[in-house]
C-alpha cells in the first residue's frame, strides 16, 4: 500500500466516523420538544426511543436520517476509492462506531441498527432484505424491536456470504457490525431474559 492510499483510507474512515456521529435523534427531539432524548425512555438517541417518547412521525424521520448517514458514509468511500473493498469495509465499521460513540455527545450514542441498514443496504441489498425478513418475523411473533434487531443482524453475515461471497474485508466488516450491535443491545438482552423489555406498538402519541 502506498502512503497516499493509506492516508486516503484514514481520511475516509475518519469522515465516516464523523458522519456516523451526527446525533440526529438528539438534535431532532431538542429542536422539536426542547428536551434531551437521553433523559427520556431508555435514554437512547436512536429511532426506537424517539418513536416511543416523541411520537411515530419523529421516530420515522430519525430512522431515515440515521439510515442516510450510513448510506452516505459508505457511498463516499466507494466513490472516492473506486470500489476498494478495504476502504468500504472501514467506512462501514466507522460509521457505526460513530453512531455508537459520537464525539459530539461525549461518546454516548445509539445502537447503530439504522446506520447498519444504510451501510450494508448499499453494500449487499439482497442480504439485507433477507435479514429484514427475519427481523420482521421476529418482531411480528414477539413484538420486541430489540429481539428482531439482534436476530436480524446475527444472521446477516451468513446471508451476505451465501449470496455474495464477499471480499474478506467486507465479510469481516459485516461480522464486526453484527457483534457491535449485539453488544450495544446487552441491556435489552438482560431485560428480555428478565421479561421486562418494552413491547413495541405503532400506537404512540406524539409528545
Amino acid at each position: 500500500m502506498t502512503e497516499s492510499s493509506f492516508l486516503s483510507r484514514a481520511v475516509l474512515t475518519l469522515l465516516a466516523y464523523l458522519i456516523g456521529g451526527l446525533p440526529f435523534g438528539y438534535w431532532f427531539v431538542r429542536l422539536r420538544l426542547g428536551k434531551d432524548i437521553r433523559t427520556m425512555g431508555s435514554g437512547n438517541i436512536g429511532a426506537t426511543n424517539v418513536h416511543r417518547t416523541a411520537g411515530g412521525k419523529a421516530g420515522v424521520i430519525v430512522l431515515l436520517l440515521d439510515i442516510l448517514k450510513g448510506l452516505l458514509a459508505v457511498w463516499i468511500a466507494w466513490a472516492t476509492s473506486r470500489g476498494d473493498t478495504v476502504t468500504i469495509a472501514l467506512a462501514a465499521a466507522a460509521v457505526m462506531l460513530g453512531h455508537c460513540y459520537p464525539v459530539f455527545l461525549k461518546f454516548k450514542g445509539g445502537k447503530a441498527v439504522a446506520c447498519f441498514i444504510g451501510a450494508f443496504g448499499f453494500i449487499a441489498p439482497l442480504a439485507l432484505l433477507a435479514s429484514a425478513a427475519i427481523f420482521v418475523l421476529a418482531v411480528w411473533l414477539k413484538r420486541y424491536i430489540s429481539l428482531g434487531s439482534i436476530v436480524g443482524v446475527a444472521v446477516f453475515p451468513l446471508f451476505f456470504f451465501a449470496i455474495y461471497r464477499p471480499a474478506p474485508a467486507l465479510l469481516g466488516a459485516s461480522i464486526f457490525a453484527a457483534l457491535l450491535i449485539i453488544y450495544r443491545h446487552r441491556g435489552n438482552i438482560s431485560r428480555l431474559l428478565a421479561g421486562t423489555e418494552n413491547v413495541f406498538s405503532f400506537r404512540k402519541k406524539a409528545a
